[in-house]
């Protein structure tokens, strides 16, 4: 039996991150790395146009172990022959390395993301069915409720009251749901 995953998020802003390959699986990882405003820079021998166009710093050229010095994160989306080789240099760096599509040369999988008012959802299948991680993400986000943006809102002002009234953590959530809950009454008593 395998272990099970430890979901986390990461703070890629202004950290190195390394992508090896220049193909379209290589450049559809670049609007996220981007977005979370990480220092992105690619490693191909050849790079399609969107990666060219995309403002990262490129190298055109053959991976080297030595690239993933000082690299915080990195995405082998090159042949299976390249991602293995990046696996194993990331292993001894200790690295985490997504082998996009090659589960078993991967430290780290990227799952399917919602992202929407703020709230973020990742879902993973542990890398065995990325298409059912993508239907799902779909079928969340159709479900999501379109005044998410509210409940942050409420959450974090009742953050603020609970840390000053020192509410313990296991009361938290119940009283979350109350105020949430509340945000409808008001509006179904309006209407």
């Amino acid at each position: 039996m395998s272990a099970e995953l430890f979901p986390t998020f990461l703070k890629l802003a202004g950290r190195a991150v390394l992508v090896v390959g220049g193909g379209p699986v290589a450049a559809s990882k670049l609007a996220s790395l981007m977005a979370a405003g990480a220092d992105v820079r690619v490693i191909a021998p050849a790079v399609a146009p969107e990666i060219a166009r995309a403002g990262v710093h490129i190298e055109t050229r053959e991976f080297r172990p030595a690239d993933l010095d000082g690299i915080w994160f990195v995405v082998a989306a090159a042949p299976p022959e390249v991602n293995r080789a990046v696996a194993r240099a990331a292993e001894s760096r200790q690295v985490f390395v997504n082998a996009v599509d090659d589960p078993a040369h991967a430290s780290a999988y990227l799952g399917g993301v919602v992202r929407k008012q703020g709230v973020t959802l990742a879902i993973s299948t542990d890398g065995r069915a990325p298409a059912l991680a993508g239907l799902l993400r779909e079928g969340l986000d159709a479900i999501l409720p379109d005044d998410l943006h509210r409940w942050l809102e409420v959450a974090d002002r009742s953050r603020e009251d609970w840390r000053r009234e020192q509410v313990p953590m296991a009361s938290r959530r119940p009283r979350l749901l109350q105020a949430i809950n509340a945000l409808y009454e008001r509006t179904e008593v309006s209407s």
